[in-house]
């Protein structure tokens, strides 16, 4: 247990110096350091924003059951089933069935064959059926089964989540914490943040964009009127919709070269492009309405068939709004508006308070521990110390190198930290004290001592990383800080226990081989 070859000496303070050193840049001005990362501070530090977003799928209920009524219409017809009285409210689809054909309906209805029955989905994960249905007096009620609505709202907060990390992420805001909270709500917390006010008007924008026809004929689609908001103009717009923004690939805001007033510079996907090329070369000398969340941002006269796949929108923008427009389009339009329920702003000098007390108590401990390995192991407990310093420093330099968030919670996993890494060296020396008691040589009691009690230093800190990792599985927030902070630095703590530690009481060791030693 003491040797140690030349290779392994080297292998070990390399590995120490390579990862410690990260964690210098965080007590220095990242320009002037080489290396540029640091450890991000979590909301309870650093101060920021905190949101509670409530999504109401109730709309998406709606439309899904909208969806069913001309692929239900063409199944009946398909199965010569005749039905009249056909009426859709905003929960049920209803209509009536002759008593002969009730059967004929219920067959395909409850089919859960994925193949042939396309209008009513058969959930495996919920072993239901998408919707349920009554028959009374050969009156069909058809409704959204009880999973079938699970299955909805599942869905709008999983994409709304999606939407709103792009959202964020574009901002370019470090660490932001987006979670779900219920069956309906997402929690946003974002650290550090500046601008709360148009992070909350970036979230609370649909950003579902159209193009439609401006017309003065009602045709079959029917029409509706709009106020442009460039120039104030009502106009009367098709709702057939020619393009939508699922068929945009990407969105930049630009300065125009004519007037140099900003836009936003947008193309399209190849579907897209073959869309807007057709509806753009067919209405040259029209106008085009652009519609954004059911608002008219511009309505321009179509000059020329557009058929690159590239276009702008203009409408009296600034640079900052045509910028947030583009990441609004960038990132895609959420399936149903977002709520803001709840809000809360930290400010820096809580942070900072918080960061000062976890510091303080930090060192406080940090320097009792000195004292006390010092007076109780005297040189040994300088080891001690020193492995103590160098597990710090190494936990300090992997939360950098990984660019962890550090939270208050977090402090408390590295001060605990600290007491486990005391415990390890105090098992050690325990040990070898008993070993030394019973006569045997320094060497021999040194070597049973750390033999015997890593075995018990690596239950210990095995059975706590279990603990710390189903933390951080099922934690979330500071939960998820501590757990990170102490995963990491009970691996440290092993490695500058069983290595330094080891390593710099065997140089004592052998110098003093003929000595009587006592700890």
């Amino acid at each position: 247990m003491l040797n140690f070859s030349k290779t392994k000496i080297l292998s070990i303070y390399l590995i120490f110096l390579l990862v410690s050193i990260f964690s210098l840049s965080n007590f220095f001005d990242s320009n002037k350091f080489f290396f540029e990362k640091k450890v991000n501070l979590g909301l309870d530090l650093q101060g920021g924003s905190y949101l509670l977003l409530e999504v109401d799928s109730s709309s998406l209920e709606k439309k899904r059951l909208q969806s069913k009524v001309i692929p239900l219409k063409k199944k009946l017809n398909e199965n010569s089933i005749k039905f009249n009285n056909f009426v859709i409210d905003e929960k049920s689809i209803k209509f009536n069935l002759k008593t002969n054909d009730i059967d004929k309906f219920v067959a395909f209805f409850e089919n859960k064959n994925k193949n042939e029955n396309e209008i009513n989905t058969y959930l495996d994960r919920y072993n239901s059926f998408e919707l349920d249905h009554k028959i009374e007096n050969g009156r069909v009620n058809i409704y959204l089964s009880k999973y079938g609505i699970i299955g909805i709202r599942t869905a709008a907060v999983e994409q709304s989540i999606e939407i709103v990390r792009r959202r964020i992420d574009e901002i370019g805001t470090k660490e932001p914490s987006i979670l779900k909270r219920g069956n309906n709500r997402i929690l946003v917390e974002l650290p550090g943040i500046k601008d709360p006010e148009r992070i909350k008007e970036l979230l609370g924008k649909t950003a579902e964009l159209s193009f439609r026809l401006v017309t003065d004929d009602t045709g079959e689609f029917g029409r509706e009127k709009f106020l442009v908001q460039a120039s104030n103009e009502e106009i009367y717009v098709s709702k057939r919709i020619i393009l939508s923004g699922e068929n945009l690939v990407d969105a930049q805001p630009r300065y125009d070269n004519l007037n140099n007033e900003p836009i936003v510079a947008f193309s399209l996907d190849r579907l897209g492009s073959q869309r807007f090329g057709r509806a753009t070369s067919k209405n040259i000398g029209k106008r085009i309405a652009i519609i954004l969340d059911n608002e008219a941002i511009s309505a321009p006269v179509i000059r020329d068939s557009i058929t690159g796949g590239n276009g702008t929108i203009s409408g009296n923008f600034t640079f900052q709004t045509a910028t947030d427009l583009a990441l609004l389009l960038r990132s895609g339009a959420l399936p149903t508006p977002l709520t803001i329920v709840e809000e809360r702003t930290v400010g820096p000098d809580l942070g900072k308070d918080s960061i000062e007390a976890g510091v303080f108590s930090l060192i406080v401990g940090f320097i009792l521990v000195i004292i006390f390995m010092i007076f109780k192991y005297k040189r040994f407990g300088l080891i001690a110390n020193f492995s103590l310093i160098s597990n710090l420093l190494m936990l300090v330099g992997i939360l950098t190198l990984l660019e962890a968030t550090l939270t208050l919670p977090g402090i408390a996993g590295i001060i605990l930290t600290v007491g486990m890494a005391v415990d390890a060296n105090v098992l050690i020396f325990e040990r070898i004290k008993e070993e030394l008691n019973k006569e045997n040589s320094n060497i021999q009691a040194f070597d049973l001592g750390f033999k015997r009690s890593i075995v018990t230093i690596l239950d210990a800190n095995i059975t706590t990383l279990i603990a710390s990792i189903i933390l951080f599985i099922f934690g979330s927030g500071p939960i998820k800080g501590f757990a990170v902070t102490l995963s990491i630095g009970l691996v440290t703590t092993l490695f500058s226990a069983y290595f330094i530690s080891r390593h710099l009481t065997s140089i004592i060791v052998f110098k003093n081989r003929e000595k009587k030693i006592t700890i």
